[in-house]
């Protein structure tokens, strides 16, 4: 339980800080970012907790803030697109290749679409992933309209009848209104070939709870459908995650 340790002892009555209370409690939470709203519902059930069984209690009302939706990939169709959005520097291409490799692994086949056309060096990595995983890269030229890479990339998923299209696009700032519209474009054009199944939304484990304000306003732009949490292999704690799963009911799909 890491994070929930103090609020278990506290319940139990069984802490042994002198100075501890509900305050430095609240303090630690937040600190992990699991956000106002959900801290509060939290202390205010763990305040009524009594009994030995506090860390199955807090357990539970912590699954009872979390989402109900399917945490599976989205199945339906023999061809499934999965289009992978996010800010820049969340680990978006890198999600992309491990999603890919995964999927191969399990004996599917997936081609990639090269969409983000922004930074420099994106298309040149999701191609290195490709040759690593021997999965395909679609791609255009340098500076190509990302909505006709990925134009093209469905297209090209038809033509090969590939069981998995994954589609990199460019890291955007969600308080930029004309990129959020592009990526609405993005997704249309892409749905004039074949449905999209998945929009997963990648949030960095140590963004805070400005993750949340991203996943509202790419939410608003492109209906995401689950998460992808990054960057856990440090000191992150992610509680972000939580806080969007409650608020905006968007699961968890991958870490």
């Amino acid at each position: 339980m890491g994070i929930f340790n103090r609020l278990i002892a506290k319940v139990r009555g069984t802490s042994t800080a002198s100075a501890l209370d509900w305050k430095e409690i609240e303090v630690e939470l937040l600190a992990s970012d699991l956000g106002p709203s959900l801290v509060a519902e939290l202390l205010e059930s763990a305040k009524k907790m009594r009994g030995e069984d506090a860390e199955g209690a807090i357990k539970e009302i912590l699954k009872s803030k979390l989402s109900k939706r399917e945490r599976a990939l989205a199945a339906g169709g023999e061809q499934k697109v999965i289009l992978v959005v996010g800010v820049n520097g969340t680990g978006k291409t890198t999600s992309v290749a491990k999603l890919a490799a995964s999927l191969k692994s399990s004996g599917n086949s997936v081609i990639l679409g090269a969409a983000d056309t922004f930074r420099a060096a994106a298309v040149a990595q999701l191609q290195t992933w490709g040759e690593r995983i021997n999965v395909e890269v679609i791609s255009g030229k340098e500076g190509a309209e990302p909505a006709a890479v990925a134009f093209d990339s469905a297209k090209r998923a038809v033509e090969l009848k590939s069981g998995y299209l994954i589609i990199d696009t460019a890291g955007r700032l969600h308080n930029k209104n004309d990129l959020m519209a592009e990526l609405g474009k993005v997704k249309r054009v892409v749905e004039k070939v074949l449905p999209i199944n998945e929009v997963l939304l990648v949030i960095d484990g140590t963004t805070g709870q400005n993750g949340l304000a991203q996943a509202k306003i790419f939410s608003e732009a492109v209906d995401v459908t689950g998460l992808i949490v990054t960057k856990l292999d440090g000191s992150a704690r992610g509680g972000v995650a939580l806080a969007i799963e409650s608020a905006l009911d968007i699961p968890i799909k991958f870490i």
